[in-house]
């Protein structure tokens, strides 16, 4: 996924979206609290499409390749 970036030297090895120091969670957290496409582009307007897309892409190739346990409250 050459859109996602994870560097030591850049948002201490957080993913980010590549050429950018803003990391993948920072879009999640968009889309969480309720934020469109649209609206995380109005927010960071260096962004493309493709690049907040490759965020999600980049989370589901995470979660699809890990053993996730269900943790209860």
């Amino acid at each position: 996924m050459s859109e996602i970036e994870v560097n030591p030297r850049v948002c201490n090895g957080k993913p980010v979206i590549e050429g950018t120091r803003i990391p993948v969670t920072v879009i999640l957290d968009q889309f969480a609290s309720g934020c469109s496409m649209n609206d995380i582009q109005r927010k960071y307007p260096e962004l493309k499409v493709d690049q907040i897309a490759a965020a999600l892409r980049y989370c589901h190739a995470m979660i699809d390749h890990s053993d996730l346990q269900t943790v209860t409250a």
